[in-house]
């Protein structure tokens, strides 16, 4: 990666000529539709009582609704082939979306409930709704599996009946959680993962939530701001987890996704980890190697948000730390306040890492096939 040349920051990259490959979206869902995916019980329950799942939104004090960009007008009809034809064209045509991976169709408050027989009823609804009104819709569109992880028997089962087919790419998991992501509580989980050669990703979201620990070891916080500063130290315990837990060592082919967390604090997290490891390998011998390696090996991390170093030197050394070259995929946020564009986004970088973080990291992590686009590389 020493040859790559990235250009000032303040200069960002005018719109890509190649399709990309965009890890990270979230449209609307019909709540009508998806209750016809439901049985008669559970919808005369929500009609007489309501969703009833703990809410996100007191969190959320970053805009109308639900920190949605101001300037998306999704259809109102209350038809999902209105919302469907309205994300076409404002996203998948506008930047050359070769594939978008579907991150928060269904309610991520679905897996805070402690009603874990109604969140594997919601979850079933939900990834129906999808697979029918989405996936099948336009080849371009992909899914990830939302599963009632309190209940990981519940979950495995989900991603059963669901994990073959040719449009989901993963299971989606919330950060907000129980229990840390390596504890064997979620072994079936990850067995299922594996039968389906399923990546396991884990999104921001529902830290401190109903059934979850608070958001940070000191317990709640008061502003959004700090809110989102915390979710990193949760994805941090969950990564760390999962490496010294030995998952990785018991699933060698699991694959393990980063979503919506950033992404350069990686490299002095895995720098730290190391070094511990050195001195403390006697209490986890079963951690065979450094951490760098199972991270490496196992970790893929979405871009969205991207933190740029006030010192534009400091980023390609970093990105090289984060072996980003063969590990970040690109992800917008589509459509949040925060989103990412896929034209502004980044620095100007070589067309060829470039095209590892746009397209090919995310083609080999989900099996999608090569891109389709015949036109020339990606502006430098």
């Amino acid at each position: 990666m020493e040859d790559i040349a990235v250009k000032p920051l303040s200069a960002r990259s005018p719109k890509a000529k190649k399709s990309i490959i965009d890890c990270d979206i979230h449209i609307p869902s019909v709540r009508e539709e998806v209750m016809g995916y439901l049985s008669r019980h559970y919808r005369e329950q929500i009609e007489t009582f309501g969703m009833r799942l703990p809410s996100q939104g007191a969190m959320y004090l970053n805009g109308a609704k639900g920190g949605v960009m101001q300037e998306q007008k999704f259809p109102q009809d209350g038809k999902t082939s209105s919302i469907l034809a309205y994300f076409q064209a404002e996203h998948l045509d506008k930047y050359k979306v070769e594939h978008a991976i579907l991150t928060g169709i269904g309610d991520y408050a679905i897996q805070t409930t402690p009603d874990p027989d109604y969140a594997a009823a919601l979850c079933t609804a939900y990834n129906s709704y999808m697979i029918d009104h989405y996936l099948s819709q336009d080849r371009r569109i992909k899914g990830s599996v939302m599963i009632p992880k309190q209940d990981p028997l519940l979950a495995a089962r989900e991603i059963d009946r669901i994990g073959d087919h040719p449009s989901i790419v993963q299971v989606i998991v919330s950060n907000g959680a129980e229990k840390p992501y390596g504890n064997r509580f979620y072994y079936p989980i990850y067995e299922a993962c594996v039968r389906h050669n399923l990546p396991f990703a884990i999104h921001v979201s529902m830290e401190g939530i109903g059934i979850n620990h608070p958001p940070t070891g000191a317990g709640h916080v008061n502003h959004y701001i700090e809110y989102r500063m915390a979710r990193t130290q949760i994805m941090m315990a969950h990564l760390a987890s999962m490496i010294f837990e030995g998952v990785f060592d018991r699933f060698p082919t699991l694959q393990f996704v980063i979503i919506e967390a950033g992404m350069l604090w990686l490299a002095p997290y895995i720098w730290r980890m190391d070094q511990d490891w050195k001195a403390l390998r006697s209490q986890t011998p079963w951690v065979k190697e450094p951490p760098s390696e199972y991270f490496r090996k196992h970790v893929k991390y979405s871009s969205q948000p991207i933190e740029l170093p006030p010192d534009e030197s400091l980023f390609l050394p970093l990105m090289k730390a984060i072996n980003a070259e063969h590990s970040l995929l690109f992800a917008s946020d589509y459509p949040h306040w925060d989103f990412d564009s896929p034209t502004k986004a980044f620095p100007k970088m070589d067309s060829a890492m470039w095209d590892r973080i746009f397209y090919q990291n995310a083609a080999e992590l989900y099996g999608l096939p090569p891109r389709s686009s015949d036109t020339e590389g990606a502006t430098a």
